[in-house]
């Protein structure tokens, strides 16, 4: 990778392996197979090394058409359906792609339906729960979760909730109760659902966190997570991994020093590691990312505090003089939201040498 000029992305096969056995183990002891979402790596090399052809989880048709093209034909698009994409999620469906969409409310349940009567096709389609509040979906309790399954009609999957505010509970307990929140509401919503006379068959919950923590998925049919693939720190910061699980990571050099300002100058700026600070409400506040030397080892104290377009700025945390890192001295950035890290680069450096495609676009 010397020859590689910075920045670029680099990943680390072994924690990757790794990251992706932990998780495989737990959910195998639980009796629930994964939906991997493929949203962090968009990688069909990294899909298909940690999961095979396995079923996946997308968050944009692109990705949706690109790993189809690879071969997957067993795939969740798990952002709420706009009625206008509804004719390339038919053509996936012509490809014999089992592509299910998801939605929150009758206005698209109606589309979908007419959409499928229209197109003589089954759209099958999942309705999102809100088991915290984060984003959408409908709660369980309410009376229109069962109109809209009776709107989808033979369209009607199940129900699938993801549980966002687990990015945000800081200890064991918290996390373990995120987990069986988000479990016991997808259960409570198909059991409505069922008490309607509606069919339910798949049962979709599904966050890094709460993947980790679950101790109990009865009545859950499918567990969807993606991070845990590479990790990053804001999940180090809530305890699901370590620093020494991150797998990816960013290349810089080090182009210039500003000694009055105690500072070192990259040529890694936000375009190349994101303007995420996930962990700036965390109890420890990472700036834009750690740093490691060019092996992936933590130098001590030194934090990147600092992002314009293409420079990346490294200070101390405790005031403490910069290390000695000469002009040319290759470092790597440990990422805050390792998802919107990986966005900025259309191809992974791996540790061995080999180069791995990474797709874009929606």
């Amino acid at each position: 990778m010397t020859t590689v000029d910075t920045p670029f992305a680099v990943l680390d096969t072994d924690r990757l392996d790794r990251n992706a056995a932990r998780l495989r183990d737990h959910l195998a002891t639980l009796g629930v197979p994964l939906r991997l979402h493929v949203k962090t790596s968009k990688s069909v090399e990294v899909a298909q090394r940690v999961h095979g052809n396995g079923p996946i989880t997308v968050s944009t048709l692109a990705e949706a058409e690109h790993f189809a093209d690879a071969g997957y034909r067993d795939v969740l698009y798990a952002v709420g359906i706009d009625p206008h994409k509804l004719p390339r999620v038919a053509a996936l469906l012509r490809r014999g792609v089992h592509l299910t969409v998801l939605l929150d409310s009758l206005a698209q349940a109606e589309a979908v339906t007419s959409f499928a009567h229209k197109e003589n096709l089954r759209v099958p389609a999942l309705v999102e729960i809100d088991c915290d509040g984060h984003r959408g979906g409908v709660a369980a309790t309410d009376p229109a979760l069962p109109e809209i399954g009776w709107a989808l009609g033979a369209n009607l999957a199940g129900v699938l909730t993801h549980a966002g505010e687990s990015y945000f509970a800081y200890t064991p307990g918290a996390l373990r109760e995120a987990a069986q929140n988000e479990r016991d509401v997808a259960v409570a919503a198909a059991t409505t659902l069922r008490g309607a006379g509606l069919p339910c068959e798949v049962v979709s919950v599904g966050s890094t966190p709460t993947a980790h923590a679950a101790t109990d998925l009865t009545g859950v049919t499918e567990v969807r997570a993606g991070n845990y693939v590479f990790f990053d720190l804001v999940m180090a910061g809530i305890g699901v991994c370590t620093t020494d699980d991150l797998a990816l990571t960013v290349a810089v050099t080090v182009i210039g020093h500003q000694p009055g300002r105690n500072q070192v100058i990259t040529d890694g700026g936000w375009m190349a590691t994101s303007r995420d600070r996930g962990t700036q409400a965390q109890a420890v506040d990472q700036g834009y990312g750690l740093v490691a030397d060019a092996d992936g080892r933590l130098i001590p104290g030194l934090v990147m505090t600092g992002a314009s377009q293409e420079h990346g700025v490294l200070s101390t945390r405790d005031g403490e003089p910069v290390p000695d890192l000469p002009l040319g001295t290759r470092l790597r950035i440990l990422p805050n939201h390792a998802c919107a890290t990986a966005a900025q680069h259309d191809r992974y450096h791996l540790v061995s040498g080999e180069v791995w495609a990474r797709h874009r676009g929606w």
